[in-house]
């Protein structure tokens, strides 16, 4: 934070707070002074907005508060210096100018539709309110001269290009990389086949000067009598000039990650029907594509923050990758299963771990899985004879039941899955097959020779490993063991884990097409 900044106090104030909360993002200082709100921005450059200069800053706040006040006239109270005096620091003074704010007026925390979607208190009546904003909004946003150029093929073209290279660097971290080319392919197809689609947008005059950062943190209700949508992109006209669908695809992408599908779908009906843009269909899952994209993006960005503790940059990772889970359903990716499976003993749980470590997969253990429906820590053990204690018929299908829902929940969030347990019984098998048939099946059989088996449950007792499985449970397994005859031999990959060749290489190239890095 800059060295002023930290020096702002509550009598540099005119308003005199009796509180005074500091808010820093990556481009700004946000000053909350009881009822009112001061937005400084940092002197930084990051490309696609510079603000270094004490001219840009003044500029662009002076941009901000004209952009906004389209949708919010009451919030956005003006562009105010700040100026440097003795030492001290006076907000709307002429002094000394140091630096500009822009000011405004708090908005009530309460109606933060972030905050009423964390609670489950949205409704479809605070839909309608943004609805009924918008249509009037769009209809007479700027449009012509100046900003039809960015609705063209090759604006939008160079936008989803520079989201690729920007986020090269995090594939095989949030992004693993055949998802990663299976999205820039669709992209470029829908792109490359619509050329007539996009320019039909244009001659329809549906490219406006729009908000840019249409999502629920930037919406806010005064309870059901108003609603605020604020926080436009003030800094790059690229970013904040397109399609309309652009915008509504946005937070309808953003309602769908937060899992309220039916509010998605409710809120793009109805902006069709109110305003007649029945088009906007044609490329709305491309521009939700993009949008989940770009958060995948920023997510990205933030998890290699110095400024962030450790703990908050693996979040930041982790919600890019949900984004570009989203991301891959919308660009028609099908979500895969890895079913390892085979005796206790094999090396299921090692393969399992490496391929997931590899494809960024949901790895879902029975062991765990087990363990957490009767209340104990995955690494107490419970050494129980063959199909006996935890290890019953009973609790072995509440296991496969349990793992078969958590798999589903994962997939339809669009994260592959790898599935970690003996599936010794053919019924097990068909219902994974029946219950997962959405998504691509792959089952990676593993086997390995009886003296290698028995070598690694000697070694085990020195080690923390989180199985029960010995030797006499593996023989017992054995006898029972029904061969996988009823699965598709093309998604069927057994593996020798005795040998020591690449083994997650053979499964990358049978699954892929393509060897492993």
């Amino acid at each position: 934070m800059r060295k002023w900044a930290t020096e702002l106090k509550k009598e540099s104030f005119p308003n005199k707070p009796e509180n005074l909360e500091i808010i820093q993002t990556h481009i700004s200082y946000v000053f909350i002074a009881d009822e009112l709100v001061y937005k400084i921005k940092k002197p930084v450059n990051f490309g696609f907005l510079d603000f270094t200069t004490l001219d840009l800053r003044k500029l662009y706040c002076e941009k901000e508060v004209e952009l906004n006040r389209r949708l919010c006239p009451d919030i956005y109270l003006g562009v105010i210096p700040i100026s440097e005096i003795e030492g001290s620091y006076k907000l709307e003074s002429v002094e000394n100018i140091v630096e500009y704010a822009v000011k405004m007026k708090k908005l009530p925390i309460d109606g933060m539709m972030e905050k009423l979607i964390r609670e489950g208190s949205l409704t479809q009546k605070h839909i309608d309110l943004i609805v009924d904003i918008l249509v009037p909004f769009f209809k007479n946003a700027r449009t012509g001269e100046g900003v039809n150029e960015h609705g063209s093929i090759e604006t939008v073209s160079f936008n989803t290009e520079e989201n690729f290279a920007q986020t090269k660097g995090y594939v095989g971290r949030a992004i693993n990389r055949w998802r990663y080319e299976e999205i820039v392919n669709w992209t470029r197809t829908f792109l490359r086949y619509k050329k007539d689609l996009f320019e039909s947008r244009i001659n329809g005059g549906y490219i406006r000067e729009g908000h840019g950062d249409l999502y629920s943190a930037n919406i806010c209700f005064d309870d059901l009598r108003k609603v605020y949508i604020f926080d436009c992109i003030e800094f790059n006209e690229r970013f904040r000039c397109g399609d309309v669908a652009s915008d509504i695809a946005f937070l309808s992408m953003d309602l769908d990650f937060h899992g309220l599908g039916e509010f998605s779908e409710y809120f793009v009906s109805s902006y069709v029907e109110k305003s007649g843009d029945r088009d906007l269909l044609k490329v709305l899952n491309f521009y939700k594509c993009y949008r989940a994209y770009v958060r995948g993006k920023i997510g990205c960005f933030t998890s290699d923050d110095p400024v962030l503790s450790e703990e908050k940059r693996k979040e930041a990772l982790e919600t890019a990758c949900k984004y570009f889970d989203l991301a891959y359903l919308y660009a028609e990716g099908k979500p895969r299963v890895f079913v390892v499976f085979g005796l206790s003993g094999t090396g299921k749980s090692t393969l399992a771990r490496a391929l997931a470590k590899e494809t960024l997969a949901e790895w879902i253990p029975s062991d765990i899985v087990r363990k957490s429906l009767v209340g104990i820590a995955p690494t107490e053990h419970h050494y129980e004879p063959f199909e006996r204690g935890i290890y019953s018929r009973e609790y072995t299908e509440k296991t496969y039941e349990k793992m078969i829902a958590l798999a589903e929940e994962v997939l339809l969030k669009g994260r592959d899955v790898i599935l970690d347990a003996t599936f010794r019984d053919r019924a097990y098998r068909e219902t994974v097959a029946r219950k997962l048939s959405f998504a691509d099946i792959y089952w990676i059989w593993c086997v390995a020779d009886d003296n290698v088996v028995r070598e690694r449950f000697m070694k085990r007792k020195e080690s923390e490993d989180i199985s029960d499985a010995r030797w006499e449970i593996y023989l017992a397994q054995k006898e029972k063991f029904e061969a996988p005859d009823e699965v598709d031999p093309q998604k069927l990959i057994k593996l020798d884990t005795s040998e020591g060749t690449d083994l997650i290489g053979r499964v990358i190239e049978r699954v892929y097409g393509v060897e492993s890095c």
